[in-house]
């Protein structure tokens, strides 16, 4: 008998996802054992472990979680098979009602009609469940309860707010010690405490939660990132355009935003007595200016790109820093094009993805993304061509796809990135898409070489995704330890004595002619509490600068993270600096 389960199970485990459902249903029966007249909600696996949704008599603390794991081991040993019943609609309604479990009894409602009725359980408890389960508690695996948070019942803030419990659980002990060093690293890279910690970014819940506030720090960083960003689009063929942050609501009738998206956008405003929204995309805006004359085949492709604020609601309860966000920039770019340049069109833009990607040393997995069940617009063989051109332009540039069924938007198929972040956590980020459908509602066209009027094809694709999300899920990638090229600051200039002070504001201004972000800490102070300071707020160079390096025009280098120092020329560092910069080296050497 393990210390977190029972004795060892026999042949291949089951998946993860299938131990981590029924160890939440474990924790739910011990809670129900510890708190009588508790509320069940929902108990899913999630990527790395599982939660339970509660509506306890009384809240409780995270000092509870050591109790019901406590009463988990005692239920494990004891009721070991796990067990699963069919029963009616009536029958389990019944069951439901008289244990007093409504939250059950509106997720029994929400069944449709025809599908199996289950239960799981173990012992005297059981749970309105699909499944599946591992066959009984009497093989070895090991949990850890972690913390409890606030949810909605049903993600909507309307709903009573329930306590929800994190937990995780492994088939051997190492696996689990391993997921918790990681996320104790993991912690530590939080982008909402680095953003306090360096100064980066805040939220105000008297302003609005979901809304983000770059501080100059942060600012720097999103600076850098737009200037590669247009500067490879530059190169790229791409033009600037720029769309207003609100339009007469009728636009998002022609685009369909309102009938397939609405639950996404905010209600609207009176302007003149008409209703107007704030965009929650920026393409209508892109098609309009198309509009505004007519297009010749000689102007195709027309590659447009836009660093645009969108505005989408997101329920209260899931907004997370700079993750998830009502208010956030897309950078956006729409391509029209003809069907014979819509290959190609779509390749350029996996190679530039690739490009942008790679350079923050981002792995990553495409996956095709095809028509949802419902709430789309087209015909089926618009939708098909549309898939069809994405597998072709990913086949040209040797991008292997996973398929992800109906996961496409409502007006096309599209190819979606997920990056890897340092701690191979997942980010859905990239995404291209293929559009037959907006040019048909907006009646756009082209005149061809044969004079007559053609449909063009519109390419929608953003690659940052929004800069908040990804800024966000930089700062945890890298831990808060940016680039030299796009660090908030570069070098810190650090003086032994006062008497260095003018030496090191001579260096300063030869750092400054090559737009060098230098923090010069001159300021009255002792060196180690300068040292101390510049590596909490992780500049990538600190050059220590003594009477000797006055002398020979030296610098101490001490690089972020290390105690260790170099001395060198300063004429070398520069080199060293120029390099990094120039090649957006994720190195320090």
């Amino acid at each position: 008998m393990s210390d977190n389960g029972a004795a060892s199970q026999v042949g291949e485990p089951l998946p993860l996802s299938t131990l981590r459902h029924s160890v939440a249903h474990l924790m739910a029966s011990a809670v129900g054992k510890l708190y009588p007249g508790v509320q069940y909600g929902i108990g899913p696996s999630i990527e790395h472990g599982f939660y339970y949704d509660f509506e306890f008599p009384e809240p409780i603390t995270e000092k509870d979680l050591k109790r019901i794991e406590k009463e988990m081991r005692k239920i494990a040993k004891r009721d070991k098979e796990i067990v699963c019943e069919s029963l009616t609609r009536e029958e389990a309604r019944e069951r439901l009602k008289a244990t007093g479990q409504e939250y059950k009894v509106e997720l029994l409602d929400a069944i449709p009609e025809g599908e199996a009725i289950t239960f799981y359980g173990h012992g005297e408890w059981a749970d309105l469940c699909e499944g599946p389960h591992i066959d009984s508690m009497d093989q070895e695996f090991y949990f850890k309860l972690q913390n409890l948070a606030g949810a909605y019942w049903r993600g909507d803030e309307n709903n009573p707010m329930l306590q929800r419990i994190y937990g995780t659980a492994f088939w051997t002990k190492d696996e689990l010690d391993q997921h918790l060093e990681w996320l104790e690293k993991a912690k530590d890279s939080d982008h909402r405490k680095l953003g306090t910690d360096m100064d980066l970014f805040s939220v105000h819940a008297d302003v609005g939660g979901g809304l983000v506030f770059w501080h100059p720090n942060l600012g720097v960083v999103r600076h850098c990132l737009e200037q590669f960003w247009w500067e490879l689009h530059t190169k790229g063929g791409y033009k600037p355009v720029y769309t207003p942050h609100i339009a007469r609501e009728a636009l998002f009738n022609v685009s369909g935003h309102l009938e397939n998206y609405g639950e996404m956008m905010y209600s609207p405003m009176a302007i003149d007595e008409q209703p107007f929204r704030v965009k929650p995309m920026n393409c209508p805006g892109h098609i309009m200016i198309y509009k505004s004359r007519g297009r010749s085949y000689r102007e195709l492709p027309l590659r447009w790109a836009e660093l645009g604020n969108v505005y989408r609601y997101e329920r209260s309860g899931q907004l997370h820093g700079m993750l998830r966000v009502r208010g956030f920039t897309q950078d956006d770019a729409h391509i029209f094009c003809t069907p014979d340049q819509l290959a190609e069109e779509i390749a350029g833009v996996c190679r530039l993805t690739n490009t942008i990607l790679e350079t923050f040393g981002f792995e990553y997995t495409a996956y095709l993304a095809t028509r949802p069940a419902d709430k789309t617009i087209g015909e089926a063989e618009v939708w098909d061509r549309a898939t069809d051109a994405l597998k072709e332009a990913a086949d040209s540039v040797g991008l292997e796809l996973e398929l992800d069924e109906g996961g496409g938007a409502f007006y096309g198929p599209k190819i979606d990135y997920k990056i890897r972040d340092a701690f191979g956590r997942e980010w859905q980020n990239s995404t291209i898409q293929c559009d037959f459908n907006l040019p048909e509602r907006f009646d756009m066209s082209f005149t061809d070489a044969d004079g007559e009027l053609k449909r063009p094809i519109m390419v929608h694709r953003a690659i940052f995704g929004s800069l908040e999300r990804f800024v966000g899920g930089l700062i945890e990638h890298f831990s808060g330890n940016f680039p030299v090229w796009c660090s908030p600051t570069q070098v810190a200039l650090i003086p032994i004595r006062e008497e260095q002070a003018e030496h090191c504001r001579g260096l300063e201004q030869q750092l400054l002619e090559r737009m060098a972000r230098v923090d010069c800490m001159t300021a009255p102070g002792h060196m180690n509490k300068k040292i101390k300071e510049a590596q909490k707020h992780k500049v990538p160079f600190q050059l220590v600068v003594g009477e000797r390096e006055v002398e020979e025009n030296t610098v101490a280098i001490r690089r972020r993270g290390t105690r260790e120092q170099e001395v060198v020329p300063f004429a070398e560092f520069l080199e060293l600096f120029d390099r990094l910069v120039a090649t957006k080296s994720r190195e320090l050497r």
